[in-house]
């Protein structure tokens, strides 16, 4: 990409957020954005493939804050509107202005430094283009059971994206001839441009900044080296992820190009609700049925776990209902490898109807404890609120 191309490419307007935007926000917009735009969703169509090639550009640059001051910097310098051929006019930049003054020289105290640091951070170098590039993150989705949420899984995941050219293997060239060193740039994959004071460096025009020409290209990519690539990896998801989350599996994402590092791979996890257990942070949760004489008298209930290997819980006489009772080490596994708890709460179960026996003696129970007023007091409270 040339220093033009990145200047005078709004990456907001991409992703459809204003420039004051958070990183939540501009994160939103992209999953949003690549979800709709994804080649996998879009077969065949190559404007949602181009489009989503752009989302993925901008959002490398957005989400990462270092890069995204860098771009905001660098379009406020050039006031959005870059020239190579220097200058000012209506929208344009003063080159005076950077050196502290019309006609001044690179020689101003910081002006060059000043200028070299910004673009060197843009383009992977002090004042010179970069000749290698990162590949692009992917995002893609998953679904999980509530177990393999609970215990981990590795998936297999195929996904499309850029890569070296099958036929030419990434040379650009014809099999049976190769590449030359580019004339032009020496190899180098740049070439300076003369801004009126001071230089700055672009990819070649003439290699396209990968440093090789040939004289025969490939007929597959048409000398570009790239071509179109479906891969299949597989990537462990850990123990204990919950719903939504969304986990980065590092240099898993498109390859680099010109033997820059790969991108990383972003897996939005979804998990299926369980009919029984819940998840409370790194715990399970669970809701246990009890008889009013197992709340009122106490008992020891088998209580099932995520294992399948029930275990025993007691429960305190006078337990009221929706306490919660911890089970140390019985939970979902954690990244550690260590385990959670299990968290059993107690619901009182209030039977829907009741034999003459059970009948007689709740009546006897209701007399003995007639001077029990639960509701005592609850009305002077209230009035006093």
């Amino acid at each position: 990409m040339s220093t033009k191309d990145y200047l005078e490419k709004d990456y907001y307007k991409v992703l459809g957020v204003s420039k004051s935007a958070s990183q939540d926000e501009i994160k939103s917009a992209y999953r949003k954005l690549a979800r709709a735009n994804h080649p996998d969703a879009n077969k065949g169509d190559e404007q949602a493939e181009e489009r989503f090639k752009e989302i993925s550009e901008a959002y490398s640059v957005l989400s990462d804050e270092k890069r995204r001051k860098e771009y905001d910097d660098a379009r406020s310098l050039f006031g959005g509107s870059y020239r190579p051929g220097g200058g000012t006019g209506a929208g344009g930049f003063d080159l005076g202005d950077l050196f502290g003054g019309a006609g001044g020289g690179t020689g101003a105290p910081g002006g060059g430094e000043r200028l070299s640091d910004l673009f060197g951070g843009l383009f992977g170098g002090r004042g010179r283009a970069a000749s290698s590039r990162r590949g692009a993150d992917v995002e893609t989705e998953t679904t999980l059971t509530f177990n393999e949420a609970a215990e981990g899984v590795t998936r297999t995941f195929a996904l499309s994206s850029e890569a070296a050219c099958p036929t030419c293997k990434g040379s650009g060239a014809r099999p049976g001839s190769a590449p030359k060193v580019c004339p032009k740039c020496a190899g180098t994959g740049h070439e300076s441009k003369n801004l009126g004071g001071f230089s700055l460096s672009e990819p070649c025009s003439e290699c396209k900044g990968r440093g090789l020409v040939t004289d025969d290209p490939c007929p597959t990519c048409s000398g570009s080296g790239r071509g179109k690539s479906t891969r299949k990896i597989q990537a462990r998801i850990p123990a204990g992820v919950s719903d939504g989350q969304r986990i980065k599996i590092a240099g898993k994402g498109a390859p680099g190009e010109n033997g820059g590092p790969a991108g990383d791979l972003y897996v939005v996890v979804h998990v299926q609700k369980h009919p029984v257990f819940g998840k409370s942070g790194e715990n399970l949760t669970i809701t246990v049925p009890v008889t009013y004489p197992e709340a009122v008298l106490g008992a020891d209930i088998r209580v099932p776990t995520l294992n399948g290997m029930p275990v025993t819980v007691k429960i305190p006489p006078g337990t009221p209902s929706g306490r919660t009772l911890r089970v140390r080490g019985k939970g979902s596994r954690r990244r550690d490898g260590t385990l959670g708890d299990l968290l059993v709460t107690v619901e009182v179960q209030v039977p829907q109807s009741i034999g003459p026996e059970a009948r007689e003696a709740l009546e006897k129970y209701r007399a003995a404890t007639s001077d029990q007023d639960p509701r005592r007091g609850l009305e002077a409270r209230a009035k006093g609120a």
